[in-house]
């Protein structure tokens, strides 16, 4: 299965501590395929580093990421620009549709336009809903 990590997701599951761990070592696990764009992994970087305050953490989660065989780099050509109001948010849903990915998961409010587009179709689903969904394979 293929996924786009929202940001904020990420966040929540990059620390040993973090109850929704369990995803990113699914993710060390090759258990399913992270979807990524140069964008994405550029805001990955920046809101790490501006979370934790260190950018050797960043860099660190950054290459763990990039090194994994169960990466996969897309480029949209297209932009969908299917979310309007936070147009920031439309370099997931690109991605997505650009990679053929199963879901996006997300928890930002603005992804739920998403459930009433029927073409392209893209599948959000939230942080707690894919933990419970990759952590039972």
């Amino acid at each position: 299965m293929k996924i786009v990590l929202d940001t904020n997701c990420l966040l929540n599951i990059i620390f040993p501590e973090s109850y929704f761990r369990g995803v990113w070592d699914a993710f060390r696990q090759e258990k399913y395929i992270l979807c990524v764009t140069n964008e994405i992994i550029s805001e990955y970087r920046e809101i790490i580093e501006r979370r934790t305050g260190n950018a050797l953490f960043a860099d660190v989660v950054i290459r763990a990421i990039l090194t994994m065989p169960n990466l996969e780099r897309v480029e949209p050509t297209y932009r969908f620009n299917l979310i309007t109001t936070d147009t920031d948010d439309n370099k997931y849903v690109d991605c997505a549709i650009t990679c053929g990915a199963t879901f996006v998961v997300s928890n930002d409010k603005h992804f739920d336009i998403l459930d009433t587009i029927d073409w392209p179709k893209v599948i959000r689903l939230k942080l707690p809903e894919f933990a419970t969904l990759i952590c039972n394979l």
